[in-house]
């Protein structure tokens, strides 16, 4: 499968493929807003400012899977990152990451990079996948990665 090819959703509703983002290294993380690792937003963002003229971006897909920790409507998650976080990487809707409703994206994810023990399944908000400019996922990092531990990997990459 190409990764370039699937259909995503912006957070304003937009029906778009990855392919805008091809030849870009990409962070894609599944986030929330009422979880103990929304914080990390925080430093997404900082990540999103340091690299992004570097060919990076982060991509935040909110799920409401895990707590039900993202009960909003996507225009209550926006206006959250927005005035919370001043959030300014591209977020998109709502989307399952496990389940038989998983997003395709994550299905593509999942399968490509496993996690702990060799199991696919997203445990908690804040899995985040790392992709190279060419497609390949290169990293999946554990919700407890902090954005800043993940920094020295992108300043290897992009550097």
């Amino acid at each position: 499968m190409d990764i370039y090819a699937i259909e995503i959703t912006t957070i304003d509703g937009t029906v778009q493929t990855l392919n805008r983002f091809r030849g870009k290294t990409l962070l894609i993380v599944n986030v929330a807003s009422r979880c103990g690792f929304t914080s990390q937003y925080e430093g997404l963002q900082t990540l999103y400012d340091t690299y992004r003229d570097k060919g990076f971006e982060v991509l935040g897909f909110p799920c409401n899977q895990f707590g039900h920790q993202e009960p909003g409507d996507e225009a209550e998650i926006k206006g959250f990152c927005s005035l919370t976080y001043n959030v300014t990487f591209p977020l998109f809707a709502k989307i399952e990451v496990n389940g038989s409703n998983a997003h395709p994206l994550y299905r593509y994810l999942k399968s490509a990079k496993k996690g702990v023990l060799g199991t696919e399944a997203i445990k908690w908000n804040f899995t985040k996948f790392l992709v190279g400019p060419d497609g390949a996922v290169l990293e999946r990092y554990a919700p407890t990665d902090t954005p800043a531990r993940i920094a020295a990997d992108l300043a290897t990459l992009l550097n």
